[in-house]
Protein backbone atom coordinates (compact mmCIF):
# COMPACT_ATOMS: atom_id res chain seq x y z
CA UNK A 1 0.00 0.00 0.00
CA UNK A 2 2.85 2.20 0.93
CA UNK A 3 4.37 2.26 -2.66
CA UNK A 4 1.16 2.94 -4.21
CA UNK A 5 0.67 5.34 -2.26
CA UNK A 6 4.04 7.16 -2.95
CA UNK A 7 3.26 6.41 -6.96
CA UNK A 8 0.23 8.64 -6.88
CA UNK A 9 2.41 11.70 -4.70
CA UNK A 10 5.10 10.99 -7.69
CA UNK A 11 2.47 11.35 -10.07
CA UNK A 12 0.96 14.64 -8.27
CA UNK A 13 -1.98 13.36 -6.70
CA UNK A 14 -3.11 13.80 -3.30
CA UNK A 15 -3.73 10.96 -1.62
CA UNK A 16 -5.67 12.54 1.09
CA UNK A 17 -8.49 13.17 -1.67
CA UNK A 18 -11.62 11.57 -0.73
CA UNK A 19 -11.43 9.59 -4.25
CA UNK A 20 -8.05 8.26 -3.54
CA UNK A 21 -8.45 7.48 0.08
CA UNK A 22 -8.44 3.97 -0.07
CA UNK A 23 -7.03 3.61 -3.57
CA UNK A 24 -3.54 2.57 -2.50
CA UNK A 25 -4.87 -0.67 -0.66
CA UNK A 26 -7.29 -1.20 -3.54
CA UNK A 27 -4.46 -1.20 -6.10
CA UNK A 28 -2.16 -3.86 -3.64
CA UNK A 29 -5.27 -6.04 -3.39
CA UNK A 30 -6.35 -6.12 -6.93
CA UNK A 31 -2.27 -6.89 -7.80
CA UNK A 32 -2.19 -9.79 -5.46
CA UNK A 33 -5.39 -11.35 -7.22
CA UNK A 34 -3.85 -10.36 -10.69
CA UNK A 35 -0.38 -12.36 -10.28
CA UNK A 36 -1.73 -15.48 -8.14
CA UNK A 37 -0.40 -17.99 -10.40
CA UNK A 38 3.11 -17.41 -8.80
CA UNK A 39 2.13 -19.84 -5.69
CA UNK A 40 0.06 -22.61 -8.61
CA UNK A 41 1.56 -25.44 -9.70
CA UNK A 42 0.24 -26.24 -13.19
CA UNK A 43 1.23 -29.83 -13.10
CA UNK A 44 -0.18 -30.68 -9.68
CA UNK A 45 -3.28 -29.08 -11.43
CA UNK A 46 -3.12 -31.36 -14.23
CA UNK A 47 -2.47 -34.55 -12.19
CA UNK A 48 -5.19 -33.97 -10.07
CA UNK A 49 -7.38 -35.47 -12.62
CA UNK A 50 -5.36 -37.62 -14.56
CA UNK A 51 -7.41 -40.64 -15.37
CA UNK A 52 -6.01 -43.98 -17.43
CA UNK A 53 -8.13 -43.75 -20.78
CA UNK A 54 -7.25 -45.82 -24.51
CA UNK A 55 -8.11 -42.73 -26.33
CA UNK A 56 -5.48 -41.27 -28.95
CA UNK A 57 -7.37 -39.18 -30.75
CA UNK A 58 -6.91 -34.54 -30.50
CA UNK A 59 -8.69 -33.31 -27.33
CA UNK A 60 -9.66 -29.83 -28.22
CA UNK A 61 -10.42 -26.93 -25.43
CA UNK A 62 -10.46 -23.42 -27.70
CA UNK A 63 -11.62 -20.54 -26.65
CA UNK A 64 -10.45 -20.22 -23.27
CA UNK A 65 -10.43 -16.53 -22.21
CA UNK A 66 -7.75 -15.01 -20.06
CA UNK A 67 -6.22 -11.85 -18.62
CA UNK A 68 -2.37 -11.52 -18.21
CA UNK A 69 -0.55 -7.97 -17.12
CA UNK A 70 2.92 -7.49 -19.90
CA UNK A 71 6.06 -7.57 -17.89
CA UNK A 72 7.41 -5.01 -19.79
CA UNK A 73 4.74 -1.87 -18.77
CA UNK A 74 2.24 -3.81 -16.10
CA UNK A 75 -0.38 -3.57 -18.39
CA UNK A 76 -3.61 -5.91 -19.38
CA UNK A 77 -3.22 -8.17 -22.65
CA UNK A 78 -6.30 -10.59 -22.85
CA UNK A 79 -7.98 -13.17 -25.61
CA UNK A 80 -8.37 -16.29 -26.19
CA UNK A 81 -5.85 -19.41 -25.59
CA UNK A 82 -6.85 -22.80 -27.48
CA UNK A 83 -5.12 -25.79 -26.45
CA UNK A 84 -5.11 -29.88 -27.98
CA UNK A 85 -3.19 -32.85 -26.97
CA UNK A 86 -3.52 -36.46 -28.30
CA UNK A 87 -3.93 -38.63 -25.37
CA UNK A 88 -1.38 -41.36 -24.68
CA UNK A 89 -3.02 -43.24 -22.24
CA UNK A 90 -4.16 -40.81 -20.10
CA UNK A 91 -6.46 -38.06 -20.06
CA UNK A 92 -7.17 -34.77 -17.60
CA UNK A 93 -10.68 -33.52 -16.62
CA UNK A 94 -11.57 -30.99 -19.18
CA UNK A 95 -11.73 -27.98 -16.81
CA UNK A 96 -8.02 -28.73 -15.39
CA UNK A 97 -6.68 -27.41 -19.01
CA UNK A 98 -8.18 -23.38 -18.54
CA UNK A 99 -7.08 -23.89 -14.92
CA UNK A 100 -3.51 -24.19 -16.35
CA UNK A 101 -4.11 -20.88 -18.17
CA UNK A 102 -5.34 -19.32 -15.38
CA UNK A 103 -2.20 -20.12 -13.66
CA UNK A 104 0.36 -18.80 -16.13
CA UNK A 105 -1.67 -15.91 -17.15
CA UNK A 106 -1.90 -15.05 -13.21
CA UNK A 107 1.78 -13.56 -13.81
CA UNK A 108 3.62 -11.24 -15.19
CA UNK A 109 4.44 -12.55 -18.69
CA UNK A 110 4.90 -12.03 -22.38
CA UNK A 111 2.63 -13.76 -24.89
CA UNK A 112 5.15 -15.91 -25.79
CA UNK A 113 6.37 -17.58 -22.69
CA UNK A 114 3.16 -18.31 -21.42
CA UNK A 115 2.52 -20.08 -25.23
CA UNK A 116 5.21 -22.70 -24.28
CA UNK A 117 4.66 -23.01 -20.43
CA UNK A 118 0.83 -23.76 -21.07
CA UNK A 119 2.63 -26.79 -23.84
CA UNK A 120 5.25 -27.49 -21.54
CA UNK A 121 3.22 -27.96 -18.16
CA UNK A 122 0.26 -30.18 -20.42
CA UNK A 123 3.66 -32.31 -21.65
CA UNK A 124 5.38 -33.11 -18.65
CA UNK A 125 2.03 -34.13 -16.68
CA UNK A 126 0.62 -36.06 -19.26
CA UNK A 127 3.02 -37.25 -21.40
CA UNK A 128 0.91 -37.15 -24.52
CA UNK A 129 2.07 -38.22 -27.94
CA UNK A 130 1.53 -33.83 -29.31
CA UNK A 131 0.56 -31.18 -27.26
CA UNK A 132 -0.39 -27.30 -29.13
CA UNK A 133 -1.39 -24.47 -28.22
CA UNK A 134 -2.50 -20.94 -29.72
CA UNK A 135 -2.86 -17.92 -28.01
CA UNK A 136 -4.44 -14.81 -30.00
CA UNK A 137 -4.50 -11.83 -27.99
CA UNK A 138 -4.98 -7.83 -27.21
CA UNK A 139 -2.13 -5.83 -25.65
CA UNK A 140 -2.91 -3.05 -24.16
CA UNK A 141 0.57 -1.36 -24.20
CA UNK A 142 0.33 -1.67 -27.79
CA UNK A 143 -3.49 0.18 -27.76
CA UNK A 144 -3.02 2.58 -24.97
CA UNK A 145 0.81 3.60 -25.56
CA UNK A 146 3.52 3.67 -27.90
CA UNK A 147 1.97 2.53 -31.37
CA UNK A 148 -1.77 2.62 -30.79
CA UNK A 149 -3.40 0.11 -32.88
CA UNK A 150 -6.73 -0.46 -31.27
CA UNK A 151 -7.36 -3.55 -33.50
CA UNK A 152 -3.95 -5.52 -33.79
CA UNK A 153 -3.97 -9.51 -32.95
CA UNK A 154 -0.71 -10.98 -32.08
CA UNK A 155 -0.99 -14.69 -32.29
CA UNK A 156 1.24 -17.04 -31.14
CA UNK A 157 1.77 -21.03 -30.99
CA UNK A 158 3.76 -23.76 -30.05
CA UNK A 159 3.47 -27.53 -30.46
CA UNK A 160 5.28 -30.94 -29.34
CA UNK A 161 5.32 -34.57 -30.85
CA UNK A 162 2.70 -35.38 -33.56
CA UNK A 163 1.91 -31.75 -34.10
CA UNK A 164 5.35 -31.94 -35.69
CA UNK A 165 2.93 -33.31 -38.53
CA UNK A 166 1.61 -30.43 -40.34
CA UNK A 167 -1.59 -32.48 -40.83
CA UNK A 168 -2.40 -32.87 -37.58
CA UNK A 169 -1.69 -29.14 -37.26
CA UNK A 170 -3.82 -28.33 -39.88
CA UNK A 171 -6.53 -30.27 -38.22
CA UNK A 172 -6.71 -28.62 -35.12
CA UNK A 173 -6.08 -25.16 -36.83
CA UNK A 174 -9.22 -25.57 -38.88
CA UNK A 175 -11.26 -26.89 -35.83
CA UNK A 176 -10.00 -23.82 -34.00
CA UNK A 177 -11.06 -21.08 -37.09
CA UNK A 178 -13.91 -19.03 -36.26
CA UNK A 179 -16.91 -19.02 -38.93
Amino acid sequence: MEHYSAILCLLGEDVTREGLLKTPKRVARAMQDLTRGYDMDPVAVLNQAKFREDYNQMVIVKDINFYSLCEHHMLPFYGKVHVAYIPNGCITGLSKIPRVVDIFSHRLQVQERMTTQIKEAIQEALDPQGVMVVIEAQHMCMQMRGVEKQNSITTTSDFTGAFNQAKTREEFLNLITHA
